[in-house]
Protein backbone atom coordinates (compact mmCIF):
# COMPACT_ATOMS: atom_id res chain seq x y z
CA UNK A 1 0.00 0.00 0.00
CA UNK A 2 1.46 3.27 -0.71
CA UNK A 3 0.62 6.60 0.98
CA UNK A 4 0.88 9.68 -0.96
CA UNK A 5 3.69 12.44 -0.17
CA UNK A 6 2.00 15.42 1.68
CA UNK A 7 1.39 18.72 0.19
CA UNK A 8 2.85 21.52 1.81
CA UNK A 9 2.31 25.12 1.12
CA UNK A 10 4.67 27.36 0.35
CA UNK A 11 5.46 28.52 3.95
CA UNK A 12 7.48 24.93 4.05
CA UNK A 13 9.80 26.69 1.45
CA UNK A 14 11.38 28.59 4.00
CA UNK A 15 12.07 25.90 6.23
CA UNK A 16 16.00 25.46 5.15
CA UNK A 17 16.71 28.76 5.09
CA UNK A 18 18.55 28.66 8.06
CA UNK A 19 20.16 25.56 8.00
CA UNK A 20 22.93 26.57 6.35
CA UNK A 21 25.14 28.53 5.74
CA UNK A 22 25.16 32.46 7.14
CA UNK A 23 24.38 33.77 3.31
CA UNK A 24 21.40 31.58 3.56
CA UNK A 25 19.61 33.58 4.91
CA UNK A 26 19.78 36.55 2.72
CA UNK A 27 17.25 37.81 -0.31
CA UNK A 28 17.31 36.83 -3.36
CA UNK A 29 18.82 39.16 -6.09
CA UNK A 30 15.59 40.95 -7.14
CA UNK A 31 14.54 42.14 -3.50
CA UNK A 32 11.37 43.81 -3.63
CA UNK A 33 11.11 47.47 -2.37
CA UNK A 34 8.66 47.78 0.25
CA UNK A 35 7.12 50.99 1.61
CA UNK A 36 8.36 51.81 5.38
CA UNK A 37 5.97 53.45 8.03
CA UNK A 38 7.62 56.41 10.00
CA UNK A 39 8.43 55.16 12.90
CA UNK A 40 6.75 56.64 16.45
CA UNK A 41 7.56 57.21 19.72
CA UNK A 42 5.20 54.23 20.72
CA UNK A 43 7.00 52.14 17.55
CA UNK A 44 9.75 52.89 19.15
CA UNK A 45 8.67 51.37 22.63
CA UNK A 46 7.72 48.75 21.15
CA UNK A 47 10.75 47.86 19.85
CA UNK A 48 12.45 48.64 22.97
CA UNK A 49 10.61 46.26 24.60
CA UNK A 50 10.87 43.46 21.65
CA UNK A 51 15.18 43.59 22.00
CA UNK A 52 15.03 43.76 25.76
CA UNK A 53 16.78 41.15 27.57
CA UNK A 54 14.68 37.94 27.75
CA UNK A 55 13.99 36.77 31.75
CA UNK A 56 14.75 33.29 31.71
CA UNK A 57 14.06 33.01 35.18
CA UNK A 58 10.27 33.31 34.11
CA UNK A 59 8.68 29.70 33.37
CA UNK A 60 7.18 31.50 30.75
CA UNK A 61 10.18 31.75 28.32
CA UNK A 62 10.65 28.02 28.75
CA UNK A 63 8.73 25.53 26.45
CA UNK A 64 10.39 22.34 28.43
CA UNK A 65 11.63 23.07 31.96
CA UNK A 66 11.32 20.46 34.74
CA UNK A 67 9.68 23.25 37.06
CA UNK A 68 6.96 24.14 34.58
CA UNK A 69 3.78 22.26 35.19
CA UNK A 70 1.97 21.16 32.06
CA UNK A 71 4.93 21.62 29.94
CA UNK A 72 5.41 20.95 26.13
CA UNK A 73 7.27 18.04 26.42
CA UNK A 74 4.69 16.90 28.89
CA UNK A 75 2.19 15.18 26.56
CA UNK A 76 1.56 11.69 25.78
CA UNK A 77 4.75 10.32 23.76
CA UNK A 78 3.06 6.26 23.24
CA UNK A 79 3.84 5.11 19.98
CA UNK A 80 2.92 2.05 17.89
CA UNK A 81 4.96 -0.03 16.51
CA UNK A 82 3.63 -1.08 12.61
CA UNK A 83 5.06 -4.59 11.57
CA UNK A 84 5.62 -5.24 8.18
CA UNK A 85 1.97 -7.61 7.83
CA UNK A 86 0.25 -4.12 9.25
CA UNK A 87 0.21 -5.78 13.12
CA UNK A 88 -0.23 -2.46 15.84
CA UNK A 89 1.74 -2.67 18.49
CA UNK A 90 1.15 -0.15 21.40
CA UNK A 91 4.44 1.01 23.21
CA UNK A 92 4.17 3.22 26.27
CA UNK A 93 6.80 5.85 26.87
CA UNK A 94 8.33 5.88 29.64
CA UNK A 95 10.02 8.81 31.60
CA UNK A 96 12.82 8.47 33.26
CA UNK A 97 13.00 9.12 36.82
CA UNK A 98 15.88 11.51 38.14
CA UNK A 99 17.77 10.94 35.44
CA UNK A 100 21.63 11.30 35.48
CA UNK A 101 21.98 14.40 32.95
CA UNK A 102 20.17 17.16 30.85
CA UNK A 103 19.53 17.75 27.42
CA UNK A 104 18.87 21.67 26.49
CA UNK A 105 17.13 22.07 23.73
CA UNK A 106 17.02 24.51 20.30
CA UNK A 107 14.47 24.59 17.93
CA UNK A 108 14.42 24.95 14.09
CA UNK A 109 12.47 27.67 12.55
CA UNK A 110 8.83 26.73 12.71
CA UNK A 111 7.47 30.47 14.13
CA UNK A 112 4.39 31.72 12.13
CA UNK A 113 4.80 35.23 13.92
CA UNK A 114 4.34 37.80 11.90
CA UNK A 115 7.55 39.82 12.24
CA UNK A 116 10.90 39.60 11.24
CA UNK A 117 12.16 38.08 14.76
CA UNK A 118 9.83 36.02 16.41
CA UNK A 119 8.66 37.43 20.15
CA UNK A 120 8.65 35.73 23.12
CA UNK A 121 4.77 33.87 23.26
CA UNK A 122 5.36 30.48 22.33
CA UNK A 123 2.90 29.53 19.82
CA UNK A 124 1.46 26.34 19.14
CA UNK A 125 3.95 25.59 16.61
CA UNK A 126 6.70 25.90 18.89
CA UNK A 127 5.02 23.58 21.63
CA UNK A 128 4.12 21.02 19.11
CA UNK A 129 8.17 20.95 17.28
CA UNK A 130 9.47 20.51 20.89
CA UNK A 131 7.00 17.79 21.83
CA UNK A 132 8.18 16.15 18.47
CA UNK A 133 11.58 16.49 18.43
CA UNK A 134 12.83 16.71 21.91
CA UNK A 135 10.21 14.32 23.91
CA UNK A 136 11.50 11.27 23.55
CA UNK A 137 14.99 12.41 25.14
CA UNK A 138 12.40 12.29 28.03
CA UNK A 139 13.71 8.88 28.49
CA UNK A 140 17.14 9.93 29.48
CA UNK A 141 17.28 13.67 30.06
CA UNK A 142 15.63 16.27 32.07
CA UNK A 143 14.67 18.72 29.74
CA UNK A 144 15.14 22.11 28.81
CA UNK A 145 14.07 23.95 25.90
CA UNK A 146 14.06 27.73 25.90
CA UNK A 147 11.94 30.03 23.47
CA UNK A 148 13.63 32.53 21.54
CA UNK A 149 13.34 34.92 19.15
CA UNK A 150 14.51 33.07 16.36
CA UNK A 151 14.19 34.61 11.97
CA UNK A 152 10.37 33.43 11.48
CA UNK A 153 9.36 31.24 8.85
CA UNK A 154 7.00 34.20 7.59
CA UNK A 155 9.79 36.40 7.22
CA UNK A 156 12.07 33.52 5.38
CA UNK A 157 8.80 32.96 3.09
CA UNK A 158 8.59 36.94 2.30
CA UNK A 159 12.34 36.55 1.29
CA UNK A 160 11.38 33.89 -1.38
CA UNK A 161 9.43 36.27 -3.11
CA UNK A 162 12.13 38.96 -2.70
CA UNK A 163 11.93 41.09 0.24
CA UNK A 164 14.52 42.27 2.06
CA UNK A 165 16.44 40.39 4.58
CA UNK A 166 15.57 42.98 7.88
CA UNK A 167 15.32 40.34 11.29
CA UNK A 168 18.03 40.26 13.70
CA UNK A 169 20.45 36.92 14.04
CA UNK A 170 21.64 37.64 16.74
CA UNK A 171 18.83 38.68 18.54
CA UNK A 172 18.17 34.78 18.79
CA UNK A 173 21.08 33.98 19.78
CA UNK A 174 22.02 36.01 22.25
CA UNK A 175 18.68 34.54 24.09
CA UNK A 176 19.69 30.88 23.69
CA UNK A 177 23.01 32.07 25.83
CA UNK A 178 21.11 33.76 28.56
CA UNK A 179 18.70 30.70 28.63
CA UNK A 180 22.14 28.53 28.76
CA UNK A 181 23.54 30.85 31.13
CA UNK A 182 20.37 30.97 33.43
CA UNK A 183 20.28 27.04 33.42
CA UNK A 184 24.10 26.90 33.99
CA UNK A 185 23.18 28.88 37.35
CA UNK A 186 20.21 27.59 38.61
CA UNK A 187 19.45 24.10 37.43
CA UNK A 188 23.11 22.49 36.48
CA UNK A 189 24.63 21.89 39.93
CA UNK A 190 27.35 20.08 37.52
CA UNK A 191 25.19 17.86 35.58
CA UNK A 192 26.30 16.60 32.54
CA UNK A 193 23.98 18.10 29.46
CA UNK A 194 23.41 16.98 25.85
CA UNK A 195 22.46 20.06 23.72
CA UNK A 196 20.27 19.43 20.63
CA UNK A 197 19.20 21.36 17.83
CA UNK A 198 17.61 21.00 14.45
CA UNK A 199 17.94 23.67 11.30
CA UNK A 200 18.48 26.99 12.68
CA UNK A 201 18.09 25.56 16.01
CA UNK A 202 21.39 23.40 15.15
CA UNK A 203 22.90 26.93 13.84
CA UNK A 204 22.33 28.34 17.43
CA UNK A 205 23.85 24.95 18.99
CA UNK A 206 26.82 25.14 17.02
CA UNK A 207 27.37 28.86 18.04
CA UNK A 208 26.62 28.14 21.46
CA UNK A 209 29.83 25.55 21.58
CA UNK A 210 32.18 27.22 20.00
CA UNK A 211 31.62 30.80 21.03
CA UNK A 212 30.09 30.34 24.75
CA UNK A 213 31.13 26.60 25.68
CA UNK A 214 34.23 26.06 24.14
CA UNK A 215 37.01 27.53 27.06
CA UNK A 216 34.53 28.03 29.54
CA UNK A 217 34.21 26.14 32.79
CA UNK A 218 30.95 24.28 30.94
CA UNK A 219 32.93 22.49 28.05
CA UNK A 220 33.99 19.74 30.97
CA UNK A 221 29.46 19.37 31.35
CA UNK A 222 29.26 18.42 27.31
CA UNK A 223 28.16 14.77 27.47
CA UNK A 224 27.63 15.39 23.34
CA UNK A 225 26.30 17.95 21.37
CA UNK A 226 23.27 16.82 18.42
CA UNK A 227 22.92 19.77 15.93
CA UNK A 228 20.75 17.90 13.03
CA UNK A 229 19.69 19.16 9.76
CA UNK A 230 22.49 21.21 9.85
CA UNK A 231 25.85 21.81 7.30
CA UNK A 232 28.35 21.90 9.66
CA UNK A 233 32.37 21.64 9.61
CA UNK A 234 34.82 20.17 11.31
CA UNK A 235 37.70 22.16 11.81
CA UNK A 236 40.37 21.90 9.00
CA UNK A 237 43.37 21.74 11.97
CA UNK A 238 41.90 19.63 15.01
CA UNK A 239 39.02 17.81 12.46
CA UNK A 240 36.63 18.92 15.88
CA UNK A 241 34.40 21.47 16.45
CA UNK A 242 35.92 23.92 18.47
CA UNK A 243 36.99 21.91 21.49
CA UNK A 244 34.74 18.40 20.95
CA UNK A 245 35.59 15.70 18.57
CA UNK A 246 33.09 14.13 16.07
CA UNK A 247 31.28 11.10 17.69
CA UNK A 248 32.73 7.84 16.46
CA UNK A 249 31.93 5.06 19.02
CA UNK A 250 29.09 3.98 20.96
CA UNK A 251 29.41 5.40 24.82
CA UNK A 252 31.73 8.12 24.02
CA UNK A 253 31.11 11.30 25.65
CA UNK A 254 32.38 15.27 24.89
CA UNK A 255 31.61 14.81 21.04
CA UNK A 256 29.51 15.79 18.36
CA UNK A 257 26.62 13.94 15.82
CA UNK A 258 25.43 15.77 13.05
CA UNK A 259 24.34 15.16 9.58
CA UNK A 260 21.82 16.15 6.88
CA UNK A 261 19.23 13.14 5.58
CA UNK A 262 18.28 12.71 1.95
CA UNK A 263 16.10 9.90 0.30
CA UNK A 264 18.99 7.07 -1.14
CA UNK A 265 17.59 7.12 -4.21
CA UNK A 266 17.29 11.15 -4.78
CA UNK A 267 20.85 12.91 -3.92
CA UNK A 268 21.52 16.41 -3.16
CA UNK A 269 20.83 17.76 -6.32
CA UNK A 270 24.18 20.35 -7.04
CA UNK A 271 22.46 23.56 -6.41
CA UNK A 272 21.63 21.55 -2.52
CA UNK A 273 23.26 23.73 0.17
CA UNK A 274 22.46 21.04 2.81
CA UNK A 275 25.50 18.83 2.98
CA UNK A 276 27.57 20.31 0.22
CA UNK A 277 31.52 20.57 0.11
CA UNK A 278 32.61 23.92 1.63
CA UNK A 279 34.23 26.38 -1.04
CA UNK A 280 37.62 25.56 0.73
CA UNK A 281 36.62 21.67 -0.10
CA UNK A 282 35.91 20.56 3.64
CA UNK A 283 33.39 17.92 3.90
CA UNK A 284 30.09 18.30 6.00
CA UNK A 285 30.24 16.04 8.89
CA UNK A 286 28.07 12.98 8.89
CA UNK A 287 27.74 10.86 11.60
CA UNK A 288 25.01 7.91 11.12
CA UNK A 289 23.07 6.96 13.70
CA UNK A 290 21.87 3.78 13.46
CA UNK A 291 25.81 2.59 13.30
CA UNK A 292 26.85 4.59 16.38
CA UNK A 293 23.47 3.15 18.01
CA UNK A 294 24.78 -0.03 17.66
CA UNK A 295 21.90 -0.76 14.99
CA UNK A 296 24.22 -1.83 11.97
CA UNK A 297 22.44 1.01 10.20
CA UNK A 298 18.60 0.06 10.63
CA UNK A 299 17.38 3.31 11.73
CA UNK A 300 14.66 3.20 14.42
CA UNK A 301 11.90 6.22 13.55
CA UNK A 302 9.59 7.56 15.68
CA UNK A 303 7.09 9.50 12.54
CA UNK A 304 4.43 12.31 13.44
CA UNK A 305 0.93 11.19 12.33
CA UNK A 306 0.66 14.94 12.29
CA UNK A 307 3.85 15.79 10.69
CA UNK A 308 5.90 18.66 11.12
CA UNK A 309 2.95 21.33 11.09
CA UNK A 310 0.72 19.24 12.44
CA UNK A 311 -1.75 18.16 9.76
CA UNK A 312 -2.53 14.83 9.90
CA UNK A 313 -1.86 13.25 6.75
CA UNK A 314 0.24 10.14 7.17
CA UNK A 315 -1.10 6.80 7.09
CA UNK A 316 1.09 4.14 8.18
CA UNK A 317 -1.14 0.96 7.71
CA UNK A 318 -4.13 0.09 5.13
CA UNK A 319 -6.93 0.95 6.90
CA UNK A 320 -6.27 1.88 10.14
CA UNK A 321 -5.78 4.75 11.81
CA UNK A 322 -2.94 4.53 14.43
CA UNK A 323 -4.52 5.75 18.09
CA UNK A 324 -0.93 6.72 19.24
CA UNK A 325 0.71 10.56 17.94
CA UNK A 326 4.23 8.60 16.63
CA UNK A 327 5.10 5.11 14.97
CA UNK A 328 7.59 2.89 14.48
CA UNK A 329 8.40 0.61 11.38
CA UNK A 330 10.68 -1.62 12.54
CA UNK A 331 12.85 -3.20 9.44
CA UNK A 332 12.01 -0.72 6.44
CA UNK A 333 14.22 2.24 6.87
CA UNK A 334 17.75 2.04 7.19
CA UNK A 335 20.34 4.67 6.58
CA UNK A 336 24.17 5.29 5.37
CA UNK A 337 26.87 8.35 5.33
CA UNK A 338 27.45 8.69 1.44
CA UNK A 339 30.19 11.28 0.00
CA UNK A 340 29.30 12.44 -3.65
CA UNK A 341 31.62 15.25 -5.55
CA UNK A 342 29.79 18.26 -3.70
CA UNK A 343 27.87 16.51 -0.63
CA UNK A 344 27.88 14.76 2.11
CA UNK A 345 24.37 13.48 3.86
CA UNK A 346 22.81 10.56 5.27
CA UNK A 347 21.31 8.76 2.78
CA UNK A 348 17.94 7.07 3.83
CA UNK A 349 16.67 3.88 2.31
CA UNK A 350 13.23 2.80 2.53
CA UNK A 351 12.44 -0.48 1.67
CA UNK A 352 8.38 -0.87 1.55
CA UNK A 353 6.52 -3.42 -0.24
CA UNK A 354 3.38 -2.66 -1.90
CA UNK A 355 1.85 -6.24 -1.56
CA UNK A 356 1.50 -6.06 2.35
CA UNK A 357 -0.59 -3.40 4.33
CA UNK A 358 2.19 -1.12 5.89
CA UNK A 359 2.57 1.80 3.99
CA UNK A 360 5.65 1.43 2.21
CA UNK A 361 6.68 4.87 1.58
CA UNK A 362 7.34 7.92 4.36
CA UNK A 363 6.29 11.28 4.45
CA UNK A 364 9.12 13.68 4.82
CA UNK A 365 9.88 15.55 1.63
CA UNK A 366 9.52 19.31 1.69
CA UNK A 367 6.49 19.80 -1.76
CA UNK A 368 4.84 22.10 -3.25
CA UNK A 369 1.86 21.86 -5.17
CA UNK A 370 2.85 18.35 -6.95
CA UNK A 371 6.85 19.11 -6.76
CA UNK A 372 9.10 17.80 -4.72
CA UNK A 373 11.97 19.78 -3.61
CA UNK A 374 14.73 17.61 -4.07
CA UNK A 375 17.64 20.25 -2.89
CA UNK A 376 15.69 20.18 0.55
CA UNK A 377 16.16 16.17 0.91
CA UNK A 378 14.05 14.93 4.02
CA UNK A 379 14.98 18.12 6.14
CA UNK A 380 11.43 17.95 7.43
CA UNK A 381 12.15 14.52 9.92
CA UNK A 382 15.46 15.04 10.15
CA UNK A 383 15.85 13.66 13.75
CA UNK A 384 12.44 11.69 13.84
CA UNK A 385 13.54 9.27 10.95
CA UNK A 386 16.57 8.38 13.55
CA UNK A 387 14.71 9.20 17.04
CA UNK A 388 15.19 5.62 18.41
CA UNK A 389 18.93 5.61 17.20
CA UNK A 390 19.40 9.29 18.83
CA UNK A 391 17.32 8.53 22.59
CA UNK A 392 19.66 4.72 22.63
CA UNK A 393 22.98 6.85 21.89
CA UNK A 394 22.25 9.28 24.69
CA UNK A 395 21.12 6.38 26.69
CA UNK A 396 24.48 5.16 26.40
CA UNK A 397 26.50 8.28 26.57
CA UNK A 398 24.51 9.06 29.69
CA UNK A 399 25.59 5.76 31.10
CA UNK A 400 29.29 6.29 29.97
CA UNK A 401 29.02 10.07 31.86
CA UNK A 402 27.40 8.75 35.31
CA UNK A 403 30.34 5.92 35.50
CA UNK A 404 33.05 8.96 34.66
CA UNK A 405 31.58 11.05 37.10
CA UNK A 406 31.21 8.59 39.66
CA UNK A 407 34.90 7.59 39.32
CA UNK A 408 36.31 11.25 39.68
Amino acid sequence: MRIQTSVFAVLGLALAACGGAEESASPGAAAAEEAQPVESEGDAGAEAAQTADADYGDMANWLCHPGKDGDACSGDLNYTRVSADGTLEQVDFERANNPPIDCFYVYPTISFDATPNSDLKAGPEEERVAALQLGAFGETCRLFAPVYRQVTLTHLQSLMGGAEFSADPELGFNDVVDAWNTYLETENDERGVILVGHSQGARMVERLMRETITGSDSEDLIVSAMPIGYTMYADADTGDVGAFPVCETSGQTGCVIGYVSFRSDSPPPADSRFGDTSADGQRAICVNPAELSGDEGGLDARLSRTGFFGIENASFVEGERVATAYAALPGMLSAECVETDGHTYLAVEVTGDPSDPRADDILGDVVVGNDVLRDWGLHLIDINVAMGNLVSIAEAQAAAWATADAED
